[in-house]
């Protein structure tokens, strides 16, 4: 029995030991397709980055931006690394266990990879490179695909109809290539959730299972119609012409029943007199309102309807009183420059051709008494780094609020609007002088009212510029006025929320704190908190950079823009660890504004002595799986 149980054992014993073997023998091949694969893209940039040990006796899963599991590599991140050239067939397509290939952000080139044995493959990134050529036409090849991001490559053709067979894929973006021909009608990724084909060649309608997506995601295909696409309906095919009925026969026509000539005239007749009256009645009303206005001091508009019913226009600042009236509002050219959570705003041009910001806000609940206490503390804002608000309007159905308006613009649109060819950089000095601007401007508005002030609504949207590029802080306060705080818990705020909200649906000037270093994030990664889920679990901006921080791939985490300047990485890694300070979970370890407006301001001196900046270029940053 014992001799039997010892054979049992050595059994077993061989058979890890081959297993050991076995997986040796797997990593040994990967290594050599990996080699095979770096020696033809790898440059002495990507050297120095990396660092690889390719020693005879060295071992892949110790290599930088290599993960291994017992069956071979797994993983391959090398983004922005400094790779080039074209990758050889057959070399990547050797890593049969390969689950992430991540190569943005490099100068690869040629035709896409030969990935055909790669069946487990569940996120391809291979953005921002020079890819060129067709798609490959059988993307059934890798059914466990979620993440494809071929964006800003240089591929043609049409989409394959096989991306159709990846039920799993919630991520397919292809902007900016010159993909061509039409999307397939019958297309359904039922998990879909980002999307984007902007700035190809395609046409045709778009499929109903890609309605749901915004118009940007379409942006730039001029000849692609349809849903979402208002501004470019799909041409409406002819209906075939009727068939005309048949005459009846001689006998069985039936008579015309027609008006007399006589009628005809009587209702010409009538009708002009019935013209006639209302406009002499019209012209008593409007001779009756400009008296009554007279008579009141031409401040009122007492009107019907929708529009505007009640007081005059409350000016906030004394040098602007009676430089225009509402009236001058209601007569002035307008162009909408954003909808937000607190409600619209609007361009005016007045007719001295001065221009103001009205904004029309939406959901409000506060009594009148407590709209105009609030009105008079947000006026008596005045500091550089705070958009003023000069004068308001209250109405039951109608509330308007008057500012400067801001020509440049918002910190959002600047860092998000166009991220394409063509697009002017935004650099670290500007970057640096908005977060400035900024944190001046709510350490301010913290310190009104007795030290009690709270923004409550913080992010890209709402710091806007002046024309000297200063960052200036908008719609203080004005959450206070919505139904149960409702800035605070509107999707337009996702991404900008203290996990406290959440709970407490109350924002305080700790949650004001965190929502700045989620804007700070924001400026660092060049990655809208707004967008769509970060990776797989849906993590916010601040959890994501944290990952990546415990990783110590750190420089992952900066926008690619940013990268292309010199002498500023010490500058970034300052202000990141700033960033994560202020999303600190816990409310109580977050910084006050006064001491983030302090470090910031050293930082700024210190920046400035060093030279720190310059250089020039674009680029494009987008999200990678860490799964």
């Amino acid at each position: 029995m014992r001799k039997k149980k010892e054979e049992v054992e050595v059994v077993v014993v061989l058979l890890l030991v081959a297993a050991v073997v076995a997986s040796l023998g797997d990593l040994s091949q990967d290594r050599d397709a990996l080699l095979d694969f770096y020696n033809a893209v790898g440059s002495a940039s990507s050297n120095r980055r990396l660092g690889w040990n390719r020693s005879a006796g060295a071992g892949p899963c110790d290599w930088r931006g290599i993960e291994c599991s017992s069956t071979g590599i797994t993983r391959i991140r090398l983004p922005g690394v400094g790779l080039a050239g074209s990758v050889p067939p057959g070399s990547l397509s050797s890593l049969t266990s390969l689950r992430v290939l991540s190569l943005r952000s490099n100068r690869l080139g040629g035709p896409f990879p030969d990935l055909r044995n790669c069946s487990q493959l569940r996120a391809l990134y291979l953005q921002d490179n020079r890819f060129s050529g067709r798609l490959p036409p059988d993307f059934s090849l890798w059914p466990q695909l979620l993440h494809i991001n071929l964006a800003y490559n240089a591929l043609n053709g049409s989409i394959p109809t096989s991306i159709d067979n990846l039920t799993r894929l919630t991520t397919l973006n292809l902007e900016n290539n010159t993909l061509s021909g039409g999307l397939a009608p019958e297309l359904s990724l039922p998990r879909l959730v980002r999307f984007s084909v902007a700035n190809n060649n395609l046409s045709g309608p778009v499929p109903r299972s890609l309605q749901g997506f915004s118009s940007a995601a379409f942006d730039g295909n001029v000849l692609i119609c349809g849903p979402p696409l208002t501004n470019n309906p799909c041409p409406i095919t002819a209906a075939p012409p009727a068939i005309a009925p048949a005459i009846p026969p001689p006998g069985r026509r039936r008579r015309s029943r027609g008006l007399s000539s006589g009628a005809i005239a009587g209702i010409v007749l009538g009708s002009i007199a019935a013209a006639v009256v209302a406009a002499l009645l019209c012209c008593l009303l409007v001779a009756r309102s400009r008296r009554q206005r007279r008579a009141t001091g031409g401040g009122n508009r007492h009107v019907t309807g929708d529009q505007l019913v009640g007081s005059k226009l409350v000016f906030l600042d004394p040098a602007r009183r009676g430089s225009f009236d509402l009236e001058d509002l209601l007569r002035a050219s307008a162009e909408v420059l954003g909808k937000g959570s607190i409600g619209t705003t609007y361009k005016a041009v007045l007719e001295d051709g001065s221009i103001v910001a009205v904004k029309r806000l939406k959901d409000v609940t506060a009594p009148p008494s407590q709209f105009e206490h609030n009105m008079q503390l947000i006026g008596g804002l005045r500091h550089r780094n705070v958009v003023p608000l000069r004068a308001y309007y209250h109405s039951k159905d109608e509330k308007l609020l008057v500012s400067d308006y801001m020509p440049r613009g918002s910190c959002s649109a600047l860092l998000h609007g166009n991220r394409g060819a063509g697009r002017s950089p935004l650099d670290w000095p500007s970057r640096l002088r908005i977060a400035d601007g900024a944190a001046k401007g709510l350490a301010y508005i913290h310190e009104q009212n007795g030290g009690t002030f709270v923004h409550g609504s913080i992010k890209s949207s709402n710091v806007l510029l002046a024309k000297d590029f200063e960052a200036c802080v908008s719609d203080a306060g004005l959450a206070h006025l919505l139904t149960t705080n409702a800035a605070a818990t509107s999707s337009r705020m996702l991404g900008y929320r203290a996990p406290e909200v959440l709970e407490t649906r109350k924002v305080t000037q700790k949650s004001d704190v965190y929502s700045y270093g989620v804007l700070l994030l924001e400026l660092l990664t060049g990655r809208a908190p707004t967008q769509a889920s970060l990776t797989d679990e849906g993590i916010d901006l601040p959890r994501w950079v944290q990952s990546v921080v415990r990783e110590e791939w750190t420089a992952e985490v900066f926008d690619l823009e940013l990268m292309r300047y010199h002498n500023i990485e010490e500058d970034l890694v300052q202000m990141l660890q700033l960033a994560l300070s202020c999303t600190s979970v816990a409310p109580e370890q977050r910084p006050s504004m006064r001491q983030v407006m302090e470090t910031i301001e050293q930082l700024r001196r210190a920046s400035s002595s060093d030279g720190g900046g310059g250089g020039g270029g674009s680029g494009s940053g987008t999200g990678e799986d860490t799964s």
